[in-house]
């Protein structure tokens, strides 16, 4: 082999181990910015075929419908939890600050957030839908022909 192939060789192998490491650290940093989207159900049973559940500690989004009597304000501070639901199990949500204005009980939210326990999350954004039609793809798609009606407390029983 030449020098001058021998140069060009060592230069485009340069070159391809540069924008190896280049993409590689670009991915490297990006995964601690990678939100995966959870309905309540796959927050509790799995998500896929292989019904993978988040860790305690993971960042994620959540949506659901916020079930009616389950909001539980603070009156000392802006602290306020309520609980979700899509098709299956509740899952809690824990939010300090102040919710947006078209949030209700009955509505679809998107929350993002910690995961502090298998059902629990600790959020630092609340989403509300901004009217009747919209709803995001994967909440629509989760929550596609549920009914939603306010639950039936006995209040003589206690529970």
């Amino acid at each position: 082999m030449n020098p001058r192939r021998k140069k060009r060789l060592l230069v485009i192998i340069a070159v391809l181990f540069g924008v190896g490491a280049s993409i590689g650290l670009v991915l490297y940093a990006l995964q601690e910015n990678i939100n995966l989207f959870y309905t309540p159900s796959e927050l509790i049973d799995g998500k896929g075929p292989d019904k993978e559940k988040p860790q305690i500690g993971q960042k994620l989004r959540i949506g659901g419908m916020v079930v009616p009597g389950s909001v539980i304000r603070n009156e000392q501070s802006l602290q306020v939890s309520f609980k979700l639901i899509d098709i299956g199990p509740l899952v809690t949500i824990k939010y300090q600050g102040i919710l947006p204005d078209l949030f209700r009980e009955g509505q679809g939210i998107v929350a993002q957030g910690v995961l502090i326990e298998p059902n629990v999350i600790e959020a630092f954004e609340v989403l509300a839908k901004h009217d009747e039609e919209y709803m995001p793809a994967e909440v629509a798609e989760a929550v596609k022909g549920i009914k939603h009606e306010k639950p039936k407390y006995n209040l003589d029983s206690g529970s």
